[in-house]
């Protein structure tokens, strides 16, 4: 998972106001419910120590907020009076929460996310195509292609020369068709670095479309005749069902990739003092942690991002004049933000045994990294 998103709350100072809600419509009017989650969320705060002009901030964005059917929650982080991100939760936060802290605390914001996955998905037939494309930022983009038109073919008198002549005109369009949808999926895949290319539709219309996509997208692409451009009657259920499956296939695929690269490397960087060691040293390519909402372990930091301890004393060694404690997974993340490395959140059941509950995949190896010797 790519953190880029997060940095914006690390480029300001704290303490910061987390705030993560339940904004989800039960009823025809959810607003009362709503206002009063926020209350209790506000009272904590207040409990907290948090200066009033930031919890109004956050209290802005909340009383704006018009509740959506359906269930999902609404994640907010401010300081000094800004509210610096708001995200959308597709689901409901396990509990509200609000707390006020040196560091945003972002884990419940990252751990339900999961891995992000950016995919183009194009529904085709003869004339044409729509397609929608997603970046892993959730940065939705759309296109319609629309084809030139070819004739019905007619009945003729069997083995006359209209028919052939009308088939091979019909036949070039279809064609020229598909080759302009290939060039506009290929482009939107491009603009959003997609993971996964779903086209779905019309048989002849896919095949001609998959085609003439360029190489580079072929070993991503799924093929499906499910779905129709009708909006009269058209079920795409099963077509979104595939594009589903298929996205939650590539996000398992590359969790797959992350442990197995973490195995290889024979339990260097497996561990906490491993890999706090490992980022102080800018040398982590992607972390793994389990989710276990209960965590409340507490590391050292200082202003910069690699000013990361297990105690202070390491950060006194590094000529940090004033460590902080603060929460271990606030300060990892903040520390993976600003060295540019990835994040992998794990189920309990896909890394029982970790270390920790933490690991990571290290950019390189040398003889001083912890687990690897001096020899």
């Amino acid at each position: 998972m790519q953190l880029s998103f997060l940095r914006p709350l690390y480029d300001r100072p704290g303490p910061w106001c987390s705030v993560y809600l339940d904004a989800s419509r039960d009823t025809h009017d959810a607003r009362p419910q709503v206002d009063l989650r926020w209350r209790a969320l506000k009272g904590d705060l207040i409990g907290q120590g948090a200066d009033p002009v930031t919890i109004e901030a956050v209290e802005e964005v909340v009383r704006r907020h018009q509740p959506m059917p359906g269930d999902y929650g609404i994640a907010v982080f401010a300081t000094r009076g800004r509210v610096v991100l708001t995200e959308y939760l597709s689901a409901p936060p396990l509990r509200d929460l609000a707390t006020w802290s040196a560091l945003p605390h972002t884990m419940p914001l990252v751990a339900q996310r999961g891995e992000q996955i950016a995919w183009v998905r194009v529904l085709a037939d003869r004339t044409g195509a729509d397609a929608v494309a997603v970046s892993a930022g959730g940065v939705p983009r759309r296109a319609t292609v629309k084809g030139r038109e070819s004739r019905q073919l007619r009945r003729v008198q069997p083995g006359g020369w209209s028919q052939s002549r009308y088939q091979r005109a019909a036949m070039e369009a279809w064609h020229h068709n598909a080759g302009d949808v290939a060039a506009a999926t290929a482009e939107l895949a491009d603009r959003v670095g997609a993971d996964v290319v779903v086209v779905a539709g019309d048989v002849r219309a896919t095949g001609m479309i998959a085609a003439q996509l360029p190489e580079r997208w072929q070993d991503m692409l799924v093929r499906t005749d499910a779905g129709a451009r009708d909006p009269i009657g058209a079920d795409d259920t099963l077509m979104d069902d595939i594009t589903v499956q298929t996205i939650a296939e590539a996000a398992d695929q590359r969790i797959a990739t992350a442990l197995e690269r973490f195995g290889v490397q024979e339990d260097v960087g497996a561990g906490l003092d491993a890999v706090v060691s490992a980022l102080q040293r800018n040398q982590v390519d992607t972390m793994l942690i389990v989710d276990d909402a209960s965590a409340n372990g507490e590391l050292w930091i200082g202003p910069e991002p690699t000013e990361i301890a297990t105690d202070p004393g390491q950060l006194r060694d590094m000529s940090v004049g004033d460590p902080q404690k603060v929460r271990a997974d606030a300060a990892l993340l903040r520390a993976l933000v600003g060295t540019d490395a990835e994040l992998t959140v794990l189920a309990p059941e896909e890394a029982p045994e970790l270390t920790d509950g933490v690991g990571a995949v290290l950019r390189y190896v040398d003889a001083s990294t912890p687990g690897r010797g001096n020899g």
